[in-house]
């Protein structure tokens, strides 16, 4: 597949933290966890900093899920679960994405959320690039990218995916879900701001007395998190959970709470031959995937860190307004 090349001036243009409001898209494995949620309505009560044009529902397959395709539309009803509890109408908002993983570069896949993609995509002015957050195996993202290339000149893509760079492997949910997109978005020279999960996210955690502090009580959408976060585990004590994909949403609202730096595009190594998207995660060996570097290649944007107050705060303080009613959501994508 060939795309298109993106001089370095321009990618290091794209790359640079963004200032003013964001044009974004969110696409979500929303039920696949308890982070999505936490990350979606953080991203719908910033207006100030957000505007979020649509919501795509990203396929996943785990015990939560009897297939990729099915955790997709599980994913789809999650969305307008949080919709609903925000007074937010899902039309033109939330759309479905794949059925299932990549199988080869030939086969993408044709979803209202990817075809939704590159509409506002390549609508997009060269100024103005569309942000796409992406909290779940690439899938949509990739299928895209396949199916109308001209987007990596129009998008950044910010995605929660992988471990750090460092760590002694890469064998994390998002990457693992759908190897063949992921590396494809690494190789393709899309603008890309990577969050990794173990060893940089990995302190964005929080306990049932602080989600019950600030969060339980603050409207329909407060109680719903709570119950959902509470809900993850039947034993509470000594526990704390992590809401890992709201730093993804933190970048773009302050990225002074998430540090990064410009490196060389990773590759990804498979040392596994079987089929991890045919595999159940708890089967997946912890050595399948790895890391490789050739500092050669194309730049991208790559977290190191995660300061895990302000970001709370930030999310706290705003549920707590929504409550109150002194923040009203921008639905321009509506």
């Amino acid at each position: 597949m060939d795309f298109p090349q993106i001089s370095e001036s321009l990618r290091l243009q794209r790359l640079q933290p963004p200032t003013g409001k964001v044009r974004m898209v969110i696409d979500t494995d929303t039920y696949n966890e308890i982070d999505d949620q936490f990350a979606v309505v953080h991203a719908l009560l910033s207006p100030e900093k957000l505007s979020v044009e649509a919501i795509y529902a990203a396929p996943y397959y785990n015990n939560r899920s009897s297939s990729a395709g099915d955790g997709m539309e599980k994913s789809y009803e999650e969305i307008l679960r949080l919709l609903d509890r925000l007074d937010v109408s899902a039309e033109h908002l939330a759309y479905r994405g794949s059925t299932g993983f990549l199988v080869d570069y030939d086969h993408p896949y044709a979803s209202d959320a990817v075809h939704d993609l590159i509409d506002r995509a390549m609508k997009s002015d060269d100024d103005d690039p569309l942000y796409v957050v992406a909290i779940g195996a690439l899938t949509n993202i990739a299928s895209a990218l396949l199916i109308e290339p001209k987007i990596i000149e129009k998008i950044v893509l910010v995605w929660l995916g992988g471990h750090a760079l460092h760590w002694a492997h890469t064998v994390e949910f998002n990457l693992a879900g759908d190897v063949l997109a992921a590396r494809l978005v690494f190789d393709c020279g899309v603008p890309l701001v990577l969050i990794p999960c173990a060893g940089v996210t990995t302190h964005l955690i929080s306990t049932v007395s602080e989600i019950d502090q600030y969060v339980l009580g603050r409207g329909a959408i407060g109680d719903y998190l709570a119950e959902t976060f509470k809900g993850y585990a039947d034993d509470h004590f000594a526990w704390s959970k992590e809401i890992w994909d709201v730093v993804a949403i933190a970048y773009l609202i302050n990225a002074d709470w998430v540090p990064s730096n410009i490196v060389s595009s990773p590759m990804i190594n498979q040392r596994d031959a079987r089929d991890l998207r045919n595999l159940h995660p708890r089967d997946w060996r912890k050595d399948s995937l790895l890391w490789g570097f050739d500092h050669s290649r194309h730049l991208i944007r790559c977290a190191y860190y995660v300061d895990r107050d302000p970001i709370f705060r930030d999310l706290f303080t705003k549920l707590d307004r929504w409550a109150t009613g002194a923040i009203q959501i921008d639905d321009s994508g509506s």
